[in-house]
């Protein structure tokens, strides 16, 4: 090789090298696989634990290459994008001043790690066209799951797995009321639309598989937090879309819904009378302790809280802090459990005050994202607002399924709103 055939290898290399990247980074095969692969996480989320981690796995093999590194960390100057990250930063220190056991520690910083797919899902569909592919997949694999629910119901040997409750073929009642919940709210708007815009067809079409959702939660299978979060978004679906004349309209047909719902549906009387039971006789009798459970949980956690405020005594650090708790302790004061079924709790007994603002912050700035206008403002409003108000029963942002629920919802959701905001700048 001539020094002036060696002087120039090495620029048209890297040239070379450039445009091949391009040509992947602009790849409409990859961005396609991209697209399918969330749709089959979406598809498959109401089914499976196993399925959606494999293809989360293959969508970050594919859409990796396709990433702009230079566009993605400009947006990750973005709340919405950056706190999640914030959040997973803070889990891994709190590793080190963490009193809980090795594994433990470990062992918690998983379900934080899953909300950095939300950065990525948010650029992506900013960038694609099959985002609202994703949510017609998630609506029709929880429609499928509706109907196969009454089959359960009537036949339990057709159960796909050992459920503790009848009318659930997979997972348990609590993730079916959320996703139940959800596809009825996204439907919501849809059917609105249809209707006032004389489609009487579309309109009932979306009405129908509204109350396929409602009638399962009334009569088949249904968790008492529903009963928390519906009303909220009752009252966000009232103040973003409806009149003061239709939003009474809205509220006497709730009231008069509900009615029907008590005196038809045994299973539903049942399930609320429960609370009352389990509250007084929680403590004699452990198995029916649902409602006194969660009160020990919070009263121990806020225990915890107190004795380290500011950042917490680190994570994975919940179920040592129960272990002290329960020394001495007889029934369900002695329990010993690393999830005290309340959000904030969960952060702040890790975190301290420093997670539960980290924890917020992340929370509204994704929330000002769905303040717009249209579906996809509105399907990532019930997401956040949904995972928010179930979030003071439960853990639900660390939950794997109500999760990956919040992290497929506000990813794909977000970005279909980020590219509509991107269109409509001059």
């Amino acid at each position: 090789m001539t020094a002036e055939s060696a002087a120039w290898s090495g620029p048209a290399d890297r040239q070379g090298g450039r445009k091949g990247w391009q040509s992947w980074r602009n790849s409409a095969a990859l961005l396609r696989a991209a697209d399918v692969l969330v749709i089959l996480i979406a598809a498959s989320l109401p089914w499976s634990t196993t399925a959606p981690s494999i293809f989360v796995g293959l969508w970050l093999l594919a859409v990796t290459p396709t990433i702009d590194w230079r566009d993605y960390a400009y947006e990750l100057t973005r709340p919405a994008f950056a706190l999640p990250f914030a959040l997973l930063l803070l889990a891994l220190l709190g590793v080190l001043w963490s009193d809980g056991a090795w594994p433990d520690r470990l062992h918690a910083i998983k379900p934080v790690a899953k909300l950095v797919l939300i950065p990525p899902l948010l650029y992506h569909f900013s960038r694609s066209e099959r985002g609202f592919q994703v949510c017609l997949a998630f609506l029709a694999s929880c429609a499928l799951l509706a109907v196969f629910s009454w089959v359960v119901l009537l036949n339990p040997a057709w159960k796909i797995a050992a459920t503790a409750s009848s009318g659930v073929p997979v997972k348990n009642y609590i993730d079916q009321s959320q996703e139940f919940t959800l596809c009825a709210f996204t439907l919501a708007l849809p059917a609105l639309t249809f209707w006032r815009g004389g489609r009487a067809i579309a309109a009932t079409a979306c009405l129908a598989l509204i109350l396929l959702y409602a009638i399962n939660m009334v009569f088949v299978a249904s968790a008492r937090t529903a009963l928390l979060y519906i009303p909220v978004l009752l009252a966000l679906f009232a103040w973003k879309h409806l009149s003061r004349r239709a939003a009474l309209v809205l509220l006497a047909g709730a009231v008069a819904a509900s009615a029907l719902a008590w005196t038809t549906s045994s299973y539903l009387r049942q399930r609320i009378t429960d609370i009352a039971v389990e509250y007084r006789h929680g403590h004699e009798d452990i198995s029916r302790a649902s409602t006194a459970q969660r009160l020990t949980y919070w009263r121990k956690s806020l225990h915890a809280f107190t004795e380290a405020p500011l950042i917490g005594h680190g994570t994975g650090a919940i179920k040592r802090q129960f272990e002290r708790a329960a020394t001495g302790e007889s029934s369900l004061d002695a329990e010993i459990v690393s999830n005290p079924h309340n959000q904030t709790l969960n952060v702040a007994v890790q975190w301290g005050l420093l997670g539960v603002a980290l924890l917020y912050a992340m929370w509204i700035a994704q929330l000002r994202l769905f303040l717009g206008e249209g579906l996809a403002a509105w399907i990532g409003l019930v997401v956040v607002a949904q995972n928010i108000a179930s979030s003071l029963l439960n853990s639900h942002l660390f939950d794997f399924h109500e999760g990956w629920m919040y992290v497929l919802g506000v990813g794909v959701a977000g970005g279909m709103v980020l590219k509509v905001q991107a269109r409509s700048q001059p």
